[in-house]
Protein backbone atom coordinates (compact mmCIF):
# COMPACT_ATOMS: atom_id res chain seq x y z
CA UNK A 1 0.00 0.00 0.00
CA UNK A 2 1.62 3.10 -1.55
CA UNK A 3 -0.97 6.00 0.26
CA UNK A 4 -2.70 4.96 3.50
CA UNK A 5 -5.40 7.40 2.98
CA UNK A 6 -6.61 8.98 -0.85
CA UNK A 7 -9.01 11.82 -1.10
CA UNK A 8 -10.58 12.67 -4.17
CA UNK A 9 -12.20 16.12 -4.43
CA UNK A 10 -14.54 16.65 -7.49
CA UNK A 11 -15.18 19.96 -8.71
CA UNK A 12 -18.61 19.57 -9.72
CA UNK A 13 -18.64 20.71 -14.01
CA UNK A 14 -15.36 21.89 -13.82
CA UNK A 15 -14.15 20.92 -17.24
CA UNK A 16 -11.00 21.60 -19.02
CA UNK A 17 -12.15 21.51 -23.12
CA UNK A 18 -14.34 19.53 -25.18
CA UNK A 19 -13.92 16.07 -25.75
CA UNK A 20 -13.56 14.36 -29.15
CA UNK A 21 -17.57 13.76 -29.28
CA UNK A 22 -18.66 16.95 -28.27
CA UNK A 23 -20.21 17.61 -31.51
CA UNK A 24 -22.44 14.56 -30.68
CA UNK A 25 -23.97 16.58 -27.74
CA UNK A 26 -24.32 19.56 -29.37
CA UNK A 27 -20.97 21.28 -27.70
CA UNK A 28 -18.09 22.20 -30.23
CA UNK A 29 -16.25 24.72 -28.90
CA UNK A 30 -17.33 24.50 -24.75
CA UNK A 31 -14.52 24.86 -22.59
CA UNK A 32 -15.35 25.60 -18.87
CA UNK A 33 -11.96 26.37 -17.12
CA UNK A 34 -10.67 27.96 -20.47
CA UNK A 35 -13.88 30.37 -21.19
CA UNK A 36 -13.55 31.70 -17.30
CA UNK A 37 -10.09 32.63 -18.01
CA UNK A 38 -10.59 34.47 -20.80
CA UNK A 39 -13.63 36.54 -19.08
CA UNK A 40 -12.07 37.01 -15.83
CA UNK A 41 -8.62 37.81 -14.31
CA UNK A 42 -8.54 35.52 -11.54
CA UNK A 43 -5.63 35.17 -9.08
CA UNK A 44 -5.35 31.06 -8.19
CA UNK A 45 -1.45 30.86 -7.56
CA UNK A 46 -1.74 27.94 -5.48
CA UNK A 47 -3.86 25.91 -7.81
CA UNK A 48 -1.18 27.26 -10.20
CA UNK A 49 1.17 25.60 -8.87
CA UNK A 50 -0.14 22.03 -8.88
CA UNK A 51 -0.73 22.47 -12.33
CA UNK A 52 -4.14 23.11 -12.92
CA UNK A 53 -4.09 25.96 -15.20
CA UNK A 54 -1.73 23.34 -17.22
CA UNK A 55 -4.27 21.20 -17.78
CA UNK A 56 -6.06 23.56 -20.29
CA UNK A 57 -3.95 22.95 -22.77
CA UNK A 58 -1.68 20.39 -21.75
CA UNK A 59 1.42 22.63 -21.33
CA UNK A 60 4.27 21.21 -19.68
CA UNK A 61 5.14 22.70 -16.65
CA UNK A 62 8.42 21.62 -15.32
CA UNK A 63 7.94 23.55 -11.85
CA UNK A 64 4.80 21.98 -11.24
CA UNK A 65 4.43 20.64 -7.14
CA UNK A 66 1.79 18.29 -8.36
CA UNK A 67 1.30 15.21 -11.46
CA UNK A 68 -1.30 17.04 -14.12
CA UNK A 69 -2.97 15.34 -16.87
CA UNK A 70 -6.83 15.37 -18.03
CA UNK A 71 -9.10 12.34 -18.18
CA UNK A 72 -11.71 11.88 -21.52
CA UNK A 73 -15.03 10.62 -20.62
CA UNK A 74 -16.43 7.29 -21.93
CA UNK A 75 -19.79 7.30 -20.28
CA UNK A 76 -23.31 7.97 -22.41
CA UNK A 77 -24.71 11.00 -20.26
CA UNK A 78 -22.81 14.66 -19.25
CA UNK A 79 -24.66 14.38 -16.08
CA UNK A 80 -22.82 13.93 -12.23
CA UNK A 81 -24.16 10.33 -12.26
CA UNK A 82 -22.25 9.23 -15.31
CA UNK A 83 -19.30 11.28 -14.43
CA UNK A 84 -18.81 9.93 -10.80
CA UNK A 85 -19.98 6.47 -11.95
CA UNK A 86 -16.83 6.79 -14.06
CA UNK A 87 -14.46 8.12 -11.75
CA UNK A 88 -15.08 5.24 -9.50
CA UNK A 89 -14.56 2.82 -12.23
CA UNK A 90 -18.52 1.91 -13.56
CA UNK A 91 -19.19 1.97 -17.62
CA UNK A 92 -22.74 2.97 -18.25
CA UNK A 93 -23.48 3.24 -21.77
CA UNK A 94 -27.32 4.17 -21.61
CA UNK A 95 -27.53 8.63 -21.07
CA UNK A 96 -29.92 9.14 -18.23
CA UNK A 97 -33.19 11.23 -19.74
CA UNK A 98 -33.21 15.19 -19.66
CA UNK A 99 -36.84 16.69 -19.64
CA UNK A 100 -35.88 20.36 -20.65
CA UNK A 101 -39.27 20.89 -22.20
CA UNK A 102 -41.00 19.76 -19.28
CA UNK A 103 -42.71 16.26 -17.88
CA UNK A 104 -44.36 14.59 -20.62
CA UNK A 105 -48.19 13.66 -19.37
CA UNK A 106 -47.82 10.01 -18.43
CA UNK A 107 -44.64 10.72 -15.80
CA UNK A 108 -47.18 13.61 -14.52
CA UNK A 109 -50.02 11.76 -14.03
CA UNK A 110 -48.51 8.70 -12.67
CA UNK A 111 -46.97 11.63 -9.77
CA UNK A 112 -51.07 12.82 -9.44
CA UNK A 113 -51.79 9.10 -8.97
CA UNK A 114 -48.96 7.95 -6.38
CA UNK A 115 -49.44 11.20 -4.40
CA UNK A 116 -52.79 12.24 -4.37
CA UNK A 117 -51.96 15.78 -4.89
CA UNK A 118 -52.06 18.37 -8.43
CA UNK A 119 -49.24 19.81 -9.90
CA UNK A 120 -48.15 23.23 -10.78
CA UNK A 121 -44.93 24.43 -12.23
CA UNK A 122 -43.53 21.53 -14.90
CA UNK A 123 -40.73 23.59 -16.18
CA UNK A 124 -37.14 24.09 -16.45
CA UNK A 125 -35.53 26.39 -14.13
CA UNK A 126 -31.79 26.31 -12.22
CA UNK A 127 -32.64 28.43 -9.31
CA UNK A 128 -35.46 29.14 -6.73
CA UNK A 129 -37.37 31.55 -8.66
CA UNK A 130 -40.03 28.90 -9.42
CA UNK A 131 -40.48 28.84 -5.69
CA UNK A 132 -40.67 32.68 -5.65
CA UNK A 133 -43.32 32.31 -8.54
CA UNK A 134 -45.55 29.67 -7.34
CA UNK A 135 -45.04 29.54 -3.46
CA UNK A 136 -47.94 31.24 -2.54
CA UNK A 137 -50.37 29.19 -4.87
CA UNK A 138 -48.49 25.87 -3.52
CA UNK A 139 -49.28 26.99 0.04
CA UNK A 140 -53.13 28.22 -0.51
CA UNK A 141 -53.91 25.11 -2.76
CA UNK A 142 -51.42 22.03 -2.03
CA UNK A 143 -50.60 21.07 -5.47
CA UNK A 144 -46.88 20.21 -5.45
CA UNK A 145 -44.36 22.39 -7.36
CA UNK A 146 -42.86 20.18 -10.42
CA UNK A 147 -39.44 21.58 -11.80
CA UNK A 148 -36.14 20.03 -13.29
CA UNK A 149 -32.78 21.77 -13.83
CA UNK A 150 -30.72 20.99 -17.03
CA UNK A 151 -29.53 17.66 -15.52
CA UNK A 152 -31.77 14.27 -15.43
CA UNK A 153 -33.37 14.98 -12.65
CA UNK A 154 -37.18 15.80 -11.00
CA UNK A 155 -37.36 18.11 -8.15
CA UNK A 156 -40.26 18.31 -6.24
CA UNK A 157 -40.55 21.28 -3.73
CA UNK A 158 -43.31 22.39 -1.58
CA UNK A 159 -44.38 24.64 1.55
CA UNK A 160 -43.08 22.54 5.13
CA UNK A 161 -46.39 24.37 6.61
CA UNK A 162 -48.50 23.17 3.87
CA UNK A 163 -46.50 19.49 3.07
CA UNK A 164 -44.26 18.35 6.13
CA UNK A 165 -40.73 17.53 5.22
CA UNK A 166 -41.13 13.85 6.22
CA UNK A 167 -44.08 13.74 4.04
CA UNK A 168 -42.25 15.43 1.05
CA UNK A 169 -39.82 12.70 1.35
CA UNK A 170 -42.43 9.63 1.07
CA UNK A 171 -43.66 11.76 -2.07
CA UNK A 172 -40.29 11.35 -3.52
CA UNK A 173 -39.78 7.39 -2.43
CA UNK A 174 -42.84 6.69 -4.24
CA UNK A 175 -42.10 8.98 -7.66
CA UNK A 176 -38.26 7.30 -7.39
CA UNK A 177 -39.95 3.93 -7.40
CA UNK A 178 -42.43 5.21 -10.16
CA UNK A 179 -39.34 6.72 -12.26
CA UNK A 180 -37.45 3.82 -12.77
CA UNK A 181 -39.43 2.98 -16.29
CA UNK A 182 -36.70 2.53 -18.35
CA UNK A 183 -38.48 4.72 -20.89
CA UNK A 184 -38.34 7.55 -17.99
CA UNK A 185 -34.97 6.51 -16.49
CA UNK A 186 -34.65 9.98 -14.84
CA UNK A 187 -31.03 9.73 -12.88
CA UNK A 188 -32.76 11.53 -9.79
CA UNK A 189 -35.50 12.98 -7.93
CA UNK A 190 -34.70 16.06 -5.23
CA UNK A 191 -37.00 16.77 -2.55
CA UNK A 192 -36.77 20.85 -2.43
CA UNK A 193 -38.79 21.91 0.87
CA UNK A 194 -39.36 25.33 1.42
CA UNK A 195 -40.42 27.97 3.81
CA UNK A 196 -41.09 31.53 4.43
CA UNK A 197 -43.78 34.21 2.92
CA UNK A 198 -44.66 35.05 -0.64
CA UNK A 199 -41.23 37.05 -2.05
CA UNK A 200 -39.11 35.72 1.21
CA UNK A 201 -39.65 32.10 0.07
CA UNK A 202 -36.42 30.23 1.30
CA UNK A 203 -35.61 26.98 0.55
CA UNK A 204 -34.39 24.91 3.50
CA UNK A 205 -30.93 22.93 2.68
CA UNK A 206 -31.25 20.64 5.90
CA UNK A 207 -34.61 19.06 3.71
CA UNK A 208 -33.48 18.37 0.81
CA UNK A 209 -32.98 14.86 -0.46
CA UNK A 210 -31.91 13.01 -3.40
CA UNK A 211 -33.16 9.48 -4.43
CA UNK A 212 -30.74 8.80 -7.15
CA UNK A 213 -30.72 5.12 -9.24
CA UNK A 214 -29.00 2.94 -7.85
CA UNK A 215 -25.28 2.19 -9.60
CA UNK A 216 -25.72 -0.43 -12.45
CA UNK A 217 -22.90 -2.24 -11.56
CA UNK A 218 -20.36 -2.72 -8.95
CA UNK A 219 -17.41 0.40 -8.50
CA UNK A 220 -14.10 0.44 -6.89
CA UNK A 221 -16.59 1.86 -3.55
CA UNK A 222 -18.31 -1.95 -3.36
CA UNK A 223 -14.57 -3.07 -3.27
CA UNK A 224 -13.19 -0.97 -1.05
CA UNK A 225 -15.95 -1.46 2.11
CA UNK A 226 -16.14 -5.17 1.71
CA UNK A 227 -12.27 -5.16 2.34
CA UNK A 228 -12.73 -3.28 5.35
CA UNK A 229 -12.06 0.43 4.52
CA UNK A 230 -12.94 3.69 5.15
CA UNK A 231 -15.26 4.74 2.11
CA UNK A 232 -16.50 8.50 3.44
CA UNK A 233 -18.85 10.41 1.12
CA UNK A 234 -18.88 14.47 2.14
CA UNK A 235 -21.65 16.42 0.23
CA UNK A 236 -23.51 14.61 -2.39
CA UNK A 237 -21.60 11.95 -2.88
CA UNK A 238 -23.58 9.19 -0.96
CA UNK A 239 -27.04 10.47 -3.23
CA UNK A 240 -25.17 9.66 -6.12
CA UNK A 241 -24.23 6.24 -5.28
CA UNK A 242 -27.18 5.95 -3.25
CA UNK A 243 -25.27 4.69 -0.47
CA UNK A 244 -23.86 1.77 -2.33
CA UNK A 245 -20.39 0.94 -0.94
CA UNK A 246 -20.29 4.31 1.31
CA UNK A 247 -20.06 3.51 5.08
CA UNK A 248 -19.60 7.22 6.43
CA UNK A 249 -21.86 10.24 4.86
CA UNK A 250 -21.43 13.38 5.52
CA UNK A 251 -23.86 16.38 4.51
CA UNK A 252 -22.08 19.26 3.32
CA UNK A 253 -25.16 21.97 0.85
CA UNK A 254 -22.28 24.09 -0.67
CA UNK A 255 -18.38 24.35 -1.19
CA UNK A 256 -17.57 26.13 2.02
CA UNK A 257 -19.13 23.24 3.96
CA UNK A 258 -17.54 20.64 2.31
CA UNK A 259 -14.22 22.03 2.35
CA UNK A 260 -14.72 22.49 6.37
CA UNK A 261 -15.93 19.02 7.01
CA UNK A 262 -13.15 17.74 4.38
CA UNK A 263 -10.52 19.20 6.53
CA UNK A 264 -12.30 17.97 9.90
CA UNK A 265 -11.64 14.08 8.45
CA UNK A 266 -8.15 15.23 7.69
CA UNK A 267 -7.51 15.47 11.16
CA UNK A 268 -9.13 11.81 11.72
CA UNK A 269 -7.03 8.35 11.83
CA UNK A 270 -8.24 5.89 9.53
CA UNK A 271 -7.19 3.78 5.75
CA UNK A 272 -9.29 4.28 2.64
CA UNK A 273 -10.73 6.45 0.14
CA UNK A 274 -12.82 10.22 0.96
CA UNK A 275 -14.89 11.48 -1.63
CA UNK A 276 -16.14 15.16 -1.86
CA UNK A 277 -18.28 16.92 -4.39
CA UNK A 278 -18.08 20.68 -4.40
CA UNK A 279 -21.31 21.55 -5.84
CA UNK A 280 -21.40 25.24 -5.97
CA UNK A 281 -19.40 25.41 -9.44
CA UNK A 282 -22.39 23.34 -11.12
CA UNK A 283 -25.64 24.68 -9.23
CA UNK A 284 -24.82 27.87 -8.60
CA UNK A 285 -22.51 29.22 -11.40
CA UNK A 286 -22.93 27.12 -14.18
CA UNK A 287 -26.10 26.28 -14.86
CA UNK A 288 -26.61 29.94 -14.37
CA UNK A 289 -24.07 30.53 -16.69
CA UNK A 290 -22.59 33.36 -14.11
CA UNK A 291 -19.24 33.83 -15.43
CA UNK A 292 -18.19 35.94 -12.56
CA UNK A 293 -19.08 33.97 -10.21
CA UNK A 294 -17.74 31.02 -11.42
CA UNK A 295 -14.42 32.74 -11.36
CA UNK A 296 -15.26 33.44 -7.62
CA UNK A 297 -15.63 30.36 -6.63
CA UNK A 298 -12.22 28.93 -8.25
CA UNK A 299 -10.54 31.92 -6.35
CA UNK A 300 -12.38 31.01 -3.16
CA UNK A 301 -10.76 27.27 -3.53
CA UNK A 302 -7.55 28.71 -4.00
CA UNK A 303 -7.36 30.12 -0.66
CA UNK A 304 -8.66 26.79 1.14
CA UNK A 305 -5.96 24.60 -1.14
CA UNK A 306 -3.08 25.75 1.28
CA UNK A 307 -4.94 24.43 4.74
CA UNK A 308 -6.24 21.27 2.38
CA UNK A 309 -2.48 20.71 1.31
CA UNK A 310 -0.83 20.84 4.58
CA UNK A 311 -3.37 18.80 6.06
CA UNK A 312 -1.99 16.20 4.18
CA UNK A 313 0.03 13.10 5.95
CA UNK A 314 3.44 12.10 3.84
CA UNK A 315 1.10 8.62 2.92
CA UNK A 316 -1.44 10.58 1.94
CA UNK A 317 -2.72 11.38 -1.81
CA UNK A 318 -4.95 14.44 -2.92
CA UNK A 319 -6.65 13.46 -6.72
CA UNK A 320 -8.77 16.34 -7.71
CA UNK A 321 -10.84 16.12 -10.74
CA UNK A 322 -14.44 16.73 -12.57
CA UNK A 323 -17.64 14.86 -13.34
CA UNK A 324 -18.20 17.03 -16.38
CA UNK A 325 -18.15 20.25 -17.90
CA UNK A 326 -20.84 23.56 -17.54
CA UNK A 327 -19.12 26.27 -19.43
CA UNK A 328 -20.99 29.55 -18.20
CA UNK A 329 -19.85 30.91 -21.15
CA UNK A 330 -21.82 28.83 -23.48
CA UNK A 331 -26.29 28.66 -24.75
CA UNK A 332 -28.33 27.10 -23.04
CA UNK A 333 -28.03 26.49 -19.25
CA UNK A 334 -27.13 22.58 -19.32
CA UNK A 335 -24.05 20.67 -18.74
CA UNK A 336 -21.41 20.32 -21.47
CA UNK A 337 -19.43 17.81 -22.88
CA UNK A 338 -15.67 18.02 -21.65
CA UNK A 339 -12.56 16.51 -20.48
CA UNK A 340 -11.31 17.06 -17.10
CA UNK A 341 -8.84 17.40 -14.79
CA UNK A 342 -6.88 15.37 -12.81
CA UNK A 343 -4.30 16.62 -10.46
CA UNK A 344 -2.56 13.93 -8.40
CA UNK A 345 -0.47 15.48 -4.94
CA UNK A 346 1.57 14.14 -2.33
CA UNK A 347 3.92 15.27 -0.34
CA UNK A 348 6.13 12.64 -0.82
CA UNK A 349 6.40 13.28 -4.51
CA UNK A 350 9.73 13.25 -6.15
CA UNK A 351 9.58 14.77 -9.63
CA UNK A 352 6.06 15.55 -10.64
CA UNK A 353 5.24 15.98 -13.96
CA UNK A 354 2.82 15.82 -16.82
CA UNK A 355 1.32 12.73 -17.34
CA UNK A 356 -0.25 11.14 -20.87
CA UNK A 357 -4.14 12.12 -20.50
CA UNK A 358 -6.16 9.43 -19.68
CA UNK A 359 -8.85 7.62 -22.15
CA UNK A 360 -11.23 7.38 -19.42
CA UNK A 361 -11.93 8.89 -16.15
CA UNK A 362 -11.75 5.20 -14.64
CA UNK A 363 -8.34 5.58 -14.28
CA UNK A 364 -9.06 7.22 -11.22
CA UNK A 365 -10.45 4.60 -9.63
CA UNK A 366 -8.34 2.04 -11.15
CA UNK A 367 -5.23 3.29 -9.42
CA UNK A 368 -7.47 3.92 -5.98
CA UNK A 369 -8.19 -0.07 -6.13
CA UNK A 370 -4.36 -1.41 -7.04
CA UNK A 371 -3.35 1.00 -4.55
CA UNK A 372 -5.79 -0.68 -1.49
CA UNK A 373 -4.81 -4.22 -3.75
CA UNK A 374 -8.59 -4.65 -4.37
CA UNK A 375 -10.34 -6.47 -7.20
CA UNK A 376 -10.15 -3.86 -10.27
CA UNK A 377 -12.83 -2.22 -12.14
CA UNK A 378 -14.33 -3.15 -15.53
CA UNK A 379 -12.45 0.02 -16.84
CA UNK A 380 -9.60 2.05 -16.10
CA UNK A 381 -5.92 1.61 -16.10
CA UNK A 382 -3.84 2.29 -13.03
CA UNK A 383 -1.03 5.02 -12.60
CA UNK A 384 0.19 3.44 -9.40
CA UNK A 385 3.36 2.42 -10.43
CA UNK A 386 4.10 5.98 -12.77
CA UNK A 387 3.49 7.91 -9.00
CA UNK A 388 7.05 8.13 -7.53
Amino acid sequence: MKFKRIFVMVLDSLGVGETGDAADFGDSGCNTLGHILQKCDMFIPNLKKIGFLDTVNMSENKNVEAYYTIAKPINAGKDTLNGHYEIVGIQNDIPFRTFNQGFTYDVLSGIEEVTGRGLIGNKCCNDDSIIQELGERQYNYGSLIIYTSADSDLQIAAHEDCVPISVLHEYCEKIRALTLKEDWRIARIIARPFNGTPGKYRLIPSGRKDYAIKPPKRSVLDSLNESGYSVIGIGKINDIFDGEGINKMIKAPSNLEAINKLTDIMDKNFTGLCMVNLCDFDSLYGHLRDVDGYARAIEELDVDMPIVLNKLDLDDLLIITADHGNDPTFEGNGHTRENVPVILYSRNFKEPKRLEAFDTFANIGATIADNFDVEMPEIGKSILDELE
